[in-house]
């Protein structure tokens, strides 16, 4: 029988678990979500540890070869352990790699952070594969942001697993909180940020607007946008041109041939690139930008499957296993 491969995301806001061949087939997949950290870690791995268990008998044959598990910093990849990310509270030391080793003990287990595994499923299998580039630059803007790094063709993550952790950035003295920072790059480019420039605009808007006063989100604010809402188109440009100038940070120091954003980045383009683009030509250095490509997350809803399927993958060296010339 095929070997598979058991893909687990764990996000702040939903998690899945899926099941694909070795040549990234998707055969099944499922997904719930975890209000944002409230269901707990040991309820959140039960259910994980059930699916996967289900996909697994539902396949029949020995199980998974390897279990590739994605999830937000800070971790432990050595030790197998998630560290309580900030989007994941509770979370502090979690043995996820035993716990899953326990479940499946003819399978390794592959833990890696989110960013860096969305850049090698978007590398491999998506906007990298479309259009391919040595160095690529991979940035979640989800529930909150992180970079994946590719570089000459190689995941990058630094000395001490920490490349890329560009949410810690400071834009502004001020702004909406994100890495526990005021003014933020994660601040002003996340679900998080969004949320709260939402609710800030919203206090001191005179004109009539959708969104209501109190709990806003920033799936709220899209939908706004795209009715024609003034406030919501307002907010997302704000954050476009902090993206931007937090891009061109990145752009002027690691010149990149493409990057590639996710999540809301694939569902509000429209609104975020125009404002991103123009503090792009104001902030980032001219020879750098014109080389490098900036493109929505071609695997758009499925990015979290297959980042952990690819945690997988490179974890095994599946990667390696493609011709010359191809990815990686």
């Amino acid at each position: 029988m095929a070997e598979t491969y058991l893909g687990i995301d764990i996000g702040g806001t939903t998690c899945a678990v899926c099941t694909a061949d070795r040549q990234g087939r998707l055969l099944a997949s499922a997904s719930f979500t975890t209000g944002k950290g409230a269901l707990g870690w040991k309820e959140t791995v039960d259910l994980l540890l059930e699916e996967a268990d289900r996909q697994a008998a539902a396949g029949g044959g020995a199980g998974p070869k390897a279990v590739g598990i994605s999830c937000g910093s800070p971790m432990d990849r050595e030790a197998g352990l998630i560290q309580e990310p900030a989007n994941l509270p509770g979370w502090r030391d979690v043995p996820i790699v035993n716990l899953f080793r326990a479940a499946f003990p003819q399978a390794a287990i592959h833990l890696e952070n989110d960013a860096n595994a969305g850049a090698l499923a978007e590398y491999h299998f998506g906007a990298g594969k479309n259009e391919p580039a040595r160095n690529l630059l991979f940035l979640t803007f989800g529930t909150g942001l992180g970079a994946g790094l590719i570089l000459n063709g190689e995941l990058y993550r630094g000395s001490s697993n920490y490349a890329g952790e560009i949410g810690h950035i400071r834009l502004s003295p001020d702004g909406p909180l994100g890495c526990g920072k005021a003014g933020s790059f994660e601040g002003f480019c996340s679900g998080g940020g969004i949320e709260q420039l939402a609710v800030d605009r919203r206090a001191a808007w005179p004109e009539e607007t959708c969104l209501r006063d109190g709990a806003l989100t920033a799936r709220d604010v899209g939908l706004g946008a795209r009715s024609g809402d003034p406030l919501c188109i307002e907010i997302l440009d704000i954050s476009g041109d902090r993206l931007g100038q937090g891009l061109a940070m990145v752009i002027d120091i690691l010149n990149p041939e493409l990057v590639v954003i996710g999540s809301i980045f694939t569902r509000c383009e429209e609104f975020l690139r125009p404002a991103m683009e123009r503090a792009l030509e104001r902030e980032a250095r001219k020879e750098a930008l014109a080389c490098c490509r900036i493109l929505p997350a071609a695997l758009d809803e499925e990015i979290g499957l297959y980042a952990s399927l690819s945690a997988a993958y490179h974890g095994e060296g599946v990667f390696s296993d493609e011709p010359p010339g191809g990815r990686g």
